[in-house]
Order: structure tokens, then sequence, then C-alpha cells
């Protein structure tokens, strides 16, 4: 029976526009591609490994005209709204106390800064409280697909796999995740819906 549920943030709370950074840079100076250099330093920033003027500093040096507001805008326009309907979702789930609530995110401090800013620090909180613990990438440096950020997650929350539901939008996580026998629903942005969630047909019915 399932007693935990680990929720993914983007696309699963946060609608994202995914293309949207490189579609920006590439509007404001020129086409590009995204380098296994600028993969390495975009992960080891979502695993708090440099900090956000060392992040802002390396990109400053990729695109030498870009001003650092060209690039904090470009870094956070991949983000869009957060649905109320999927707010009043988590909250009345988290009133209900039927089961413990996680949040597992890759993100980065700027992507929650921009966020806070957005909806602002009070309405943040409010999310975050209806979650038992709030696992980010860049606070507990570690990320998804990495197996060790689940035996991270179920080590620290003392949770049992198989009483463990993982909800997140990427398959590489969500296969990850399968492997260590939790069990998953890969949610697909424009189709699925989490507020759906208790209208699946597996593990709950």
């Amino acid at each position: 029976m399932i007693q935990n549920i680990i929720f993914d943030f983007g696309d699963v709370f946060i609608n994202l526009d995914k293309p949207a950074t490189v579609a920006r840079l590439t509007e404001k100076f020129g086409t590009f591609e995204i380098s296994e250099e600028m993969q390495a330093k975009n992960d080891a920033y979502e695993m708090g490994l440099m900090s956000s003027a060392e992040f802002v500093a390396y990109y400053k040096e990729v695109f030498p005209k870009a001003t650092e507001k060209d690039l904090l805008d470009a870094w956070n326009c991949i983000l869009l709204d957060i649905p109320q309907n999927r707010i009043d979702f988590i909250k009345d789930l988290a009133a209900s106390k039927k089961y413990k609530l996680y949040l597992l995110s890759n993100t980065n401090d700027i992507h929650i800064q921009h966020v806070i800013n957005e909806i602002s620090l009070e309405k943040f909180e409010e999310f975050k409280n209806c979650f038992d613990q709030f696992y980010l990438s860049y606070e507990i440096n570690l990320r998804k697909p990495n197996a060790d950020i689940f035996e991270f997650v179920l080590k620290d929350a003392h949770l049992t796999p198989k009483e463990t539901l993982f909800i997140d939008d990427t398959a590489e996580h969500i296969a990850t995740a399968h492997s260590l026998g939790i069990h998953t629903w890969n949610l697909i942005p424009g189709k699925d819906e989490v507020t759906n969630l208790f209208n699946q047909p597996y593990p709950f019915k």
C-alpha cells in the first residue's frame, strides 16, 4: 500500500518551456549548440557545486556580448506559471494527512529565487509547507537521474520503496526510481495532470 508520495516540481506543479532558454539566447546572440562543457556546468550548478556568481560568469565568457540581465532572463524564461488547481490539490492532499508527501527537484538557486519573486515568498512557503520534506538538488548536492539521489531520499526520510510512489515527467528519472523498487507514474505534460493522480489505475486501485 502506498504511504509516501514523492513529486517532481517542473511540469508537475510549475509549467515549463524547456526549449525557451536556448531559443532566447539564439535569438539574441545567434545559433549555438549546448556543448558537453556547458551541460557539465549546468549539471554542476544544479548540484550546488558552483555558485550562482560562478555560473553566470561562465556564461558571460560563452556569450561575451551578453549582460548579466540577458543571461538571467534567458535562464529563467523556462519557468512559467503554477496553476492554482495544482496548488489547491497539494494543499488538500496535505490536509488529509493520508500520505507522507515529498518534493524532489533538479533545480538551482537562480530558478528558486525567480519562482519566489514571481509568486511571493509567502505563497512559496505555503506550497513548501505542504510537504514533509523538500529535496532540492542544489541543496543536497545530488541530482536525478542518478540512483544516489533516490537512495539518499529513501534513507533520509526512512521510506520503504514498495510503499512509495514517485511522480516525474522525465522517463529517465522514472526508470531509475523503478529500478530501486519504487512505484512510479511518468506524468506526460499536456496529457496528464497531477490533480488526476487518484484516477490512475495503479497503484491506488
